[in-house]
């Protein structure tokens, strides 16, 4: 993909029928860009990151934010800022998929 460019998310959906998929929309050194698709039931486990921050916003379907020790719903429009160091993830407990853009920076 050529940047800068505009760019509809939704069109660079990438569903796996055994995991979470992926999509990367932009990277650099300092950002990073990118789509996480789920099928229902499918779920992006806790986990941290060390010197990044993470941002997540709903772009299509439902489901939960992981945290740790709680779970808050989400829908299209949402978006949860996940700080370095805090536990984080998302399930599909919908019955239809679920895209939420992620962007993280600095880059991994």
């Amino acid at each position: 993909m050529d940047h800068p460019s505009r760019i509809r998310p939704e069109d660079h959906a990438a569903y796996r029928a055994d995991k979470m998929g992926k999509a990367t929309l932009f990277e650099s050194e300092r950002l990073l860009v990118g789509l996480n698709c789920f099928e229902p039931a499918q779920e992006h486990t806790l986990h941290a990151h060390a010197g990044m921050d993470k941002l997540y916003y709903v772009l299509e379907g439902a489901g939960v934010f992981l945290l740790e020790g709680r779970e808050l719903p989400m829908e299209r429009g949402d978006m949860l800022v996940a700080p370095e160091g805090v536990p984080h993830g998302i399930r599909n407990a919908g019955d239809a998929r679920l895209v939420v853009l992620a962007v993280l920076a600095p880059a991994p």
